[in-house]
């Protein structure tokens, strides 16, 4: 059986970019409108927009999917239930969805709506897949986390019947998506909520054993170059993956045809079986448009040498030369593609980095050199020095060809339309017609034929007339014809039927948008949610504690708290924590991200004989529930908790405790526990919030040779590492036993001036994460949190002990509205330079 062809999914911010997607042959668009999506800087559409946007997209044979690919609170689930009704009147092919709520809703509300699980959920393997299944929401396809390669992708591909998508070109984030809280944490701008503020794109000092790295010219560290992955396409078709995503809705239309006629390409060399190399052209045409370096990410061979180059964190474009010399408003460079006047081009030099437009291009005294000058004063020479890179950021030319396949009203790409055309002789002829998603109608002449008295009707002439389709979306594929003995049909009543064929068969694509009814109103859905709010007494409220380390265990066993966490680099010191802990509930923390074939590392775990288990991603709940292991879930923070439908879900699949998100701040944690269960809440009131949590092993790549940890020395093992950014905050750098890194917030966080406020809606369990606190510090924090509880100590004074004791002091964090937004300023990326970008 043939393989189905792979969709071209291609990003759309504007309605240019939609035009030049259309024009260049995407399969498939996705799109976001003003509200609930995670490009919230984009133009967007508008929700009334909706209908024509998807007419015009099914009249040319595409699809649509909105993206709805946020955590929503829950004051906003009227509003998103209202969104939800449009998109499906409007007749979208699909709702990309992060929000396990608001997937509940939409089976419910339309339950018509096809929905593709957001690479927000960080799917990372078929147990993932299957664990949605086992909370009831139907996902017709699962967008998969870049972080996994094609022998990780194929084992999920043979575990699910579920469509795959995975993202092909674009920008790499260096988080898990859905796990990012790094703008949070530092400029109450969540990345769950569609407000990233790049963070990662800014440089970085490493500090190692509590001394700066001297590192060259490389500072951005945790940046990741842009994911090209055109060598894999063939590999991934082989594997039946149904859709290669494009990155880039903040982007330009030019980006966007670029990238799709790239990928087109490829898909076509992969059908036909020819080798998947990319052309040095369509190479440089990919990096003309936008590009900060190229790599195939994680796709290949899990390589931490390649992925993070560090010397530069924006577009650059192609390298074109090299920097020798400067001249009076010029430089001199050894030339290694060749460059033409109106080009931008940026030079660096060991960090230093200008440019701009060139004026002319002049040969140079040797072979291979020339000379580029520039507007008087444009350059300052002064800052650079005599060696470093030109890269080719802008050109025109490119530009001006890109721009000529989508630009005016013009129909460009055309899709085959198959025909079968019948004729019997007395009989109105026949043409049946068949499009490249399958819909078919069948038009007739209203005469009949006649018999020809010399030459009768060919196929030849049928092809002439019938295939004069220009101006339309379709172009003439295969045609079939069926006739038993010569007749003659008039030019005339063929073109005719030409006509009618095209625009029977517009008809057909744009009845989709028809149709779909309303089927449960979200009122009566919400209405079934139950509460028990009320004041709790002190007697009734507990801490917890999560330990990284045996001394903190040690310490924690001998106080009155209720419940100790454990989350270790060495998964041995589990069975170590058990001997330890006698009276209170013992739960080790799973890995935070699940992998094909690391279901082993919860064994280790399960030897510990814990209490519970604190559950952070669902592929771990689904390992261990399949494997019969029965003792209480507790569901940690990163299983993205944001309202009553998310908490619902998981409750009734057995979860006994939640932690909400971390992008709750009061007003929205108070909105959501007066609707549900107060008392199955656990609220963190200090910790160091977890920001980047990152398959990019910063330890691999900056302090070793190795390219993973097959041969990386585990430098995690040996040295204290932290990032130093721009303010001078340090940020410990910890690698789990999965070798993924999360870099943790400098700043500790509490909440303990909110504690009076939580007891009063009723939340009885509270949480204190430890991170490199030793045996002292920990005691004297966890007495200090225990008295607020019992009503023994002043929450106020806490925090005015904590400050004391830190020596970068303590931030309220993101239940504080008035701090939200305090730091952004650490967040913004750098300013404008004298580029063409």
């Amino acid at each position: 059986m043939a393989k189905k062809r792979m969709e071209i999914l291609a990003p759309v911010g504007t309605p240019e970019m939609m035009h030049a997607a259309i024009e260049n042959g995407a399969d498939a668009i996705y799109f976001g409108v003003q509200a609930f999506n995670a490009r919230m800087r984009a133009n967007n559409f508008l929700e009334k927009d909706l209908p024509s946007m998807m007419e015009r997209l099914h009249e040319r044979g595409m699809k649509g999917y909105l993206t709805l690919n946020v955590l929503v609170f829950e004051d906003e689930l009227q509003d998103a239930a209202r969104l939800l009704r449009s998109a499906s009147r409007a007749g979208v092919d699909a709702i990309i969805i992060q929000d396990l709520g608001l997937a509940h809703l939409a089976r419910k509300l339309v339950p018509e709506l096809p929905l593709h699980a957001s690479t927000q959920m960080t799917i990372t393997s078929g147990e993932s897949i299957s664990a949605l299944q086992m909370l009831g929401i139907d996902f017709e396809r699962v967008v998969l986390a870049r972080e996994l390669n094609t022998f990780e992708i194929e084992e999920i591909a043979q575990e699910t019947a579920v469509e795959l998508e995975v993202f092909i070109h674009g920008a790499l984030c260096v988080a898990y998506s859905g796990q990012c809280l790094t703008s949070e944490a530092l400029g109450g701008r969540s990345a769950n909520r569609g407000e990233c503020a790049q963070a990662c794109r800014l440089p970085y000092d490493l500090i190692v054993d509590g001394e700066k790295k001297e590192m060259d010219d490389l500072k951005f560290l945790v940046s990741p170059k842009d994911l090209a992955g055109y060598e894999q396409v063939k590999k991934l078709r082989e594997l039946g993956v149904s859709c290669l995503k494009i990155e880039g809705r903040l982007k330009s239309p030019e980006y966007v045809a670029a990238t799709i006629q790239a990928y087109r390409e490829a898909i076509e060399r992969a059908e036909s079986d020819r080798s998947s190399t990319i052309s040095a052209e369509t190479y440089a045409k990919l990096e003309s448009t936008f590009s900060r370096g190229f790599t195939s990410g994680y796709l290949g061979e899990n390589n931490h040498q390649i992925v993070v180059d560090g010397r530069s964190s924006s577009k650059r474009g192609p390298l074109v030369g090299e920097i020798l010399g400067f001249e009076q408003d010029g430089v001199r460079i050894r030339s290694l593609q060749p460059l033409k006047a109106g080009d931008g081009v940026l030079l660096e030099s060991k960090g230093e980095e200008q440019g701009g437009r060139i004026y002319e291009v002049l040969a140079g005294k040797k072979k291979g050199e020339v000379v580029l000058t520039f507007r008087r004063g444009q350059l300052q020479n002064s800052r650079l020095k005599f060696s470093g890179g030109v890269w080719k950021t802008s050109d025109p030319r490119l530009e001006k060809e890109l721009r000529q396949s989508f630009e005016g009203e013009n129909i460009r790409f055309q899709t085959p339309v198959h025909l079968r055309v019948i004729a019997e002789l007395g009989k109105p002829l026949r043409v049946q017609a068949q499009d490249k998603l399958g819909n078919t109608v069948e038009v007739t002449d209203e005469a009949v034929t006649e018999k020809a008295e010399k030459q009768g009707l060919t196929v030849e002439t049928l092809r002439d007339q019938l295939g004069r389709m220009g101006g339309t979306p379709f172009e003439l594929g295969d045609l079939q014809f069926e006739c038993s003995e010569p007749l003659m049909v008039p030019f005339k009543r063929l073109n005719q039927l030409r006509r009618l064929v095209v625009q029977a068969l517009t008809e057909k694509r744009k009845a989709k948008n028809r149709g779909r009814v309303e089927v449960v109103d979200v009122l009566a859905l919400l209405a079934e949610k139950k509460s028990d709010s009320r004041a709790s007494v002190a007697e009734n409220r507990h801490l917890a504690v999560l330990c990284r380390t045996l001394e903190q265990v040690e310490v924690a066993s001998g106080l009155n708290v209720h419940t100790i966490y454990t989350d270790f680099e060495d998964q041995r010191f589990h069975e170590q924590a058990r001997e330890l802990i006698s009276k209170q509930v013992f739960a080790p923390a799973t890995i935070r991200i699940l992998k094909p074939r690391e279901d082993a590392m919860l064994r280790k775990i399960v030897r510990a004989k814990p209490d519970g288990i604190l559950v952070r991603n669902l592929a771990a709940w689904q390992v261990l529930c399949s494997a019969g292991f029965d003792v209480p879930f507790f569901g940690d923070y990163s299983l993205n908790v944001s309202n009553s439908l998310s908490a619902g879900l998981l409750l009734e699949a057995g979860f006994q405790r939640l932690t909400p998100s971390y992008d709750l701040n009061f007003d929205q944690l108070r909105g959501l526990l007066g609707t549900i269960y107060t008392s199955q809440f656990e609220v963190t009131i200090h910790q160091r919030v977890p920001m980047f949590h990152m398959e990019h092993c910063v330890f691999c790549r900056f302090l070793s040779d190795g390219i993973n940890s097959t041969n990386c020395g585990r430098p995690c093992e040996k040295h204290d590492v932290r990032l130093k950014d721009r303010k001078g905050y340090e940020h410990p750098l910890k690698a789990d036993y999965g070798c993924r890194n999360t870099l943790f917030n400098a700043v500790p966080q509490s909440a303990s001036e909110y504690i009076p406020g939580l007891c009063d809606i009723g939340v009885e369990k509270f949480r204190v994460d430890l991170l490199t606190e030793s045996a002292e510090e920990s005691e004297k924090l966890i007495s200090l949190y225990l008295g607020a509880l019992k009503g023994e100590v002043e929450p106020s004074s806490i925090w005015r002990d904590l400050h004391a004791a830190s020596k970068l002091g303590v931030t309220r964090g993101s239940l504080d509205q008035e701090e939200s937004g305090k730091h952004s300023s650490l967040y913004q990326l750098p300013g404008s330079r004298s580029r063409i970008s």
